[in-house]
């Protein structure tokens, strides 16, 4: 799947956990999107292939050096560590495993091909993880699932005033809510209707 939707499988994770600060749910959005830092081998990959020694960082490290359990330990015992909350480091380790499940069902390639998960490399090449009926990057699935966190996305933030913003900025998640609730206020409670009514 594409980078937006695994930071929005992250935010969805982050939010369904109670008490999270704004810096957890970073650590837990962030960890969701991690996996691919793997795939900045395409820099190097493009800068050198017309030449006479080209690197091949993206076709033989992608998928591979942190799509795997090993990446996944670490990044949650770091989180553990820094913030001192275990309780984090094991809602990172289900983000980052998030990842690898969402790359195994919607990722299949325009070519066919499916990026196996070597989930115990660097130990084994063995298994070599991938779903017979995985569904390509840019199919329908994978639009409808963005939707659907989408929807979730703006749902949340207009009902608790919390959103994917608030990561990057408190004073602009406070305006995006604002907006929003501006656009679609939040109904009168049941309890206080009945008072008017009475």
């Amino acid at each position: 799947m594409n980078i937006i939707t695994h930071a929005l499988v992250g935010w969805g994770l982050a939010t369904s956990v109670p008490g999270l600060s704004r810096q957890e749910k970073t650590w837990v959005v962030a960890s969701a999107v991690a996996p691919d830092l793997d795939g900045l081998g395409v820099l190097a990959e493009l800068a050198t292939r017309n030449t006479t020694s080209p690197l091949f960082w993206w076709s033989d490290y992608h998928r591979l050096v942190a799509h795997n359990l090993l990446f996944a330990v670490l990044l949650s015992l770091a989180a553990a560590a820094i913030t001192r909350k275990p309780l984090l480091g094991a809602v990172v380790f289900v983000s980052v495993n998030l990842h690898f499940l969402c790359d195994l069902v919607g990722s299949r390639g325009p070519d066919g091909y499916q990026w196996p998960v070597h989930y115990l490399w660097p130990f084994s090449e063995e298994p070599a993880l991938a779903f017979s009926w995985q569904w390509q990057l840019s199919a329908w699935p994978n639009i409808a699932i963005s939707l659907v966190l989408l929807g979730y996305v703006f749902w949340l933030a207009r009902k608790s005033g919390t959103s994917p913003v608030e990561l990057v900025s408190v004073r602009a998640n406070d305006q995006f809510v604002a907006a929003l609730r501006r656009r679609f206020p939040l109904h009168e409670t049941s309890s206080h209707m009945s008072r008017r009514v009475a």
